[in-house]
């Protein structure tokens, strides 16, 4: 990496440039060209290409220049057009060379003889500065505006004696605004043709008056401005904190400029939900008589809010809240914030309400660590000690009305989600650096993320087994995974199917994965036009033969359906779509000579199905069947093997079956199998069943019957009138 210039030197620069004349008018053009999107019709994914363009001014970064601005008296003239364009290229050119000095300083003192030696440099507090700094924003501002309503729901009367309104008319007065700024582009951009060109100014496009705003809710004109007053910045407000990167920027809590016009400015609709989000609690924590109060609606927000939406997917019956672990003689040993029962699955969700601080941000080592203890480690330890006493039983699960909550006997997975409640920057990379997590052949990888995650995953993953799958997928690559957050793993699932070749050892998801994810949760909860739905794992295979067994068993919690459906889930597209394939093809065959095919395939982990096309009667089918899998499942030396039999209209589910047990040598097994001949590679399989004659040899009367029971043809079902 070429030399670079220190942080501070360039943050100086910065700041001069900001104190420019007009500068202010740079930075409002800066905002409508990294953060408007145009666009006609429907919402699609390449009008949010330029939103992951590398060159793109992000909101920290924007940020930075707007407090930067704030540091001295706004000089508002108008630059001539050339002026302006010479400060918005110094802006691009010095913001990238604070992200290279800021990338470099990071590694000073790293060696290729400190990383042999063991050292990891990830871990240094200087290395995560820049994650922090340039992560991706967690959350939408919808969601911001939607969860903060829930959040202060119950500090409504407090607020509204102390600042005049509640956080709801907040929520009201941010989408207002959104709506006048609107109105405001489209009206200057049909006079835009009709304006000098140095006339022009993109701040025209983010003022708005209260009058306007209140004229677009159904609020007193007073609780308007009692809102808009909390969020603007104050005219003695100068910044004075804001002299290095990481300082308290006061832009992030007032984002609201009043111009000498007496018209307010908007640069940033996002920083405005974010503020509203957050800002209620820091002043309610100033008011220490109201402090355990507020800590615990906070904790209840993120509990109830948690269990609503799991219970979304799983239903009330299955998702328990508050819930008790008891030693067998009484003694309590942890508690579960939210506890999902799924079959033989459980979920283990624990949640916290702590927050990356300042001194975190500015690279300190142990404060780092310290937050991280506190917001996800802690968190992690509490889950994982009540999901290993929930499979190794012997204890009493309790709801918090002393109700015993039934447990299965027998846990096959145990998920751990730990949930955190407000935007933790880079929490994925932080985990992966500073979690110590283990996991068995039981209890999984935890899955750390936020509330606006497990929002979205709900919403777009809103059946228990997609769920289910997507926690059983994300802990399994969870070593394999690298992005910059939750979000874009979602994404990323949503469009491809999390799954990760054995030959692939680290999957990187660019940011520009998430834009079918964003589009859609805009479409689901703003009205925008578009998909609602991204093309991809939810869209693809749900006409194939593999969807439909999916939907037949999607409502059935039991042991072997949960099995079989997150083991279909967590194939490949290539091998989801192939064996499709191949259930229709031994299906139109079954139609054409009336007799029984069938197909199997093998996996990695000892697991193996087989499909059987059959009309039979569902008695003859269902002898057959568990024979034929029994010797299957003998050659292959599997424990776990599946039998679905399907009909050969449609083709359609009949029955399964669901063989679990270990693999033992067996003489009778040995004589029943000597002509079987293992199964191969599916595209082995595959393509052999395409070069398969569909008429099969004729049994003999003395042969051993085809169905599998050991006895003569004869004497089974040569005979049998269903046959």
């Amino acid at each position: 990496m070429n030399a670079s210039r220190k942080e501070s030197e360039v943050f100086k620069d910065l700041a001069a440039l900001c104190r420019e004349p007009g500068y202010m008018h740079a930075l409002a053009y800066l905002c409508f060209r990294d953060n408007v999107i145009f666009h006609s019709g429907k919402l699609r994914d390449r009008d949010l290409e330029g939103m992951f363009s590398p060159s793109r001014l992000i909101r920290t970064e924007l940020a930075t220049l707007f407090g930067l601005l704030m540091k001295a008296p706004i000089d508002w003239t108008l630059p001539s057009p050339r002026t302006t364009q010479d400060y918005v290229d110094r802006s691009d050119t010095l913001l990238s060379e604070l992200h290279d000095s800021l990338s470099s300083e990071c590694w000073s003192g790293v060696t290729a003889e400190s990383i042999a030696g063991g050292a990891n440099p990830f871990e240094r507090g200087e290395v995560l500065r820049e994650p922090i700094f340039y992560a991706g924003e967690s959350a939408y501002n919808f969601q911001y505006l939607d969860l903060a309503v829930r959040k202060y729901a119950a500090d409504s009367e407090i607020l509204a004696s102390e600042y005049g309104f509640t956080v709801k008319q907040a929520t009201v007065v941010a989408r207002a605004i959104d709506e006048v700024q609107g109105d405001r582009l489209e009206t200057a951009a049909k006079h835009l043709r009709k304006t000098r060109l140095d006339a022009i100014t993109a701040t025209s496009f983010f003022l708005f008056t209260i009058d306007e705003v209140a004229a677009k809710t159904s609020l007193p004109a007073s609780i308007v401005e009692n809102v808009l007053n909390q969020f603007t910045l104050l005219d003695s407000e100068s910044n004075p904190t804001f002299n290095a990167l990481s300082d308290y920027n006061v832009v992030t809590v007032r984002p609201i400029l009043k111009t000498p016009t007496g018209e307010l400015l908007l640069l940033h609709g996002y920083s405005l939900a974010e503020a509203i989000y957050e800002g209620p609690h820091h002043w309610l924590y100033q008011l220490p008589q109201y402090r355990q109060t507020l800590a615990t609606n906070r904790g209840q927000f993120t509990e109830h809010f948690v269990a609503e939406r799991l219970t979304r997917v799983f239903g009330a019956d299955h998702v328990h809240s508050s819930v008790e672990l008891e030693r067998s003689k009484g003694s309590r040993l942890s508690e579960i914030d939210v506890l999902v029962i799924w079959g033989d699955r459980v979920i283990v969700v624990q949640a916290k309400s702590k927050r990356l601080t300042l001194a975190s941000r500015k690279g300190n080592d142990q404060i780092i660590r310290d937050d991280f203890r506190r917001a996800v480690q802690d968190s992690y330890d509490q889950g994982l000690t009540c999901a290993r006493a929930l499979v190794a039983g012997g204890i009493r699960v309790l709801s918090p009305d002393g109700r015993p909550v039934d447990v299965p006997e027998r846990i096959k997975d145990a998920y751990i989600l730990c949930i955190v409640v407000d935007h933790y920057p880079a929490l994925s990379f932080q985990a992966r650096q500073f979690l110590k997590a283990e996991s068995d052949s039981i209890v999984q990888l935890p899955l750390v993320t936020d509330v606006f995650a497990l929002d979205a995953m709900t919403e777009m993953l809103d059946s228990p087994l997609h769920l289910l799958s997507y926690f059983n997928l994300r802990a399994k690559y969870s070593d394999r995974l690298l992005a910059s957050q939750e979000l874009t793993i979602l994404a990323y699932h949503l469009k491809r199917n999390l799954w990760v070749s054995a030959e692939v050892s680290m999957l990187h998801v660019a940011d520009d994965f998430s834009s079918s994810l964003d589009i859609a949760m805009a479409v689901r909860r703003t009205g925008i036009p578009g998909e609602a739905v991204p093309d991809g794992v939810l869209t693809r295979f749900r006409h194939t033969t593999l969807g439909r067994i999916i939907d037949a068993i999607e409502a059935r919690p039991e042991r072997a359906t949960i099995a079989l459906g997150l083991l279909i889930l967590s194939l490949s597209e290539q091998a989801t779509t192939e064996m499709s394939s191949a259930v229709n093809l031994i299906a139109a065959r079954s139609r054409t000579d009336h007799r029984t095919h069938d197909i199997t395939f093998t996996f990695n982990e000892g697991i193996g199905i087989t499909f059987l096309c059959s009309d039979e009667k569902l008695d003859a089918a269902a002898r057959g069947m568990k024979a034929y899998c029994e010797r299957r499942k003998y050659v292959q030396k599997a424990y776990q093997w599946f039998g679905l039999c399907m009909s050969s209209k449609g083709p359609h589910l009949r029955f399964g079956l669901f063989l679990d047990y270990p693999w033992q040598s067996d003489e009778s097994m040995e004589e029943r199998t000597r002509h079987m001949k293992a199964a191969g590679p599916m595209d082995k399989e595959l393509l052999g069943l395409i070069n398969r004659k569909s008429k099969k040899r004729k049994t003999g009367r003395n042969e051993l019957c085809p169905c599998g029971s050991g006895r003569k043809f004869k004497m089974c079902c040569l005979n049998r009138n269903d046959r």
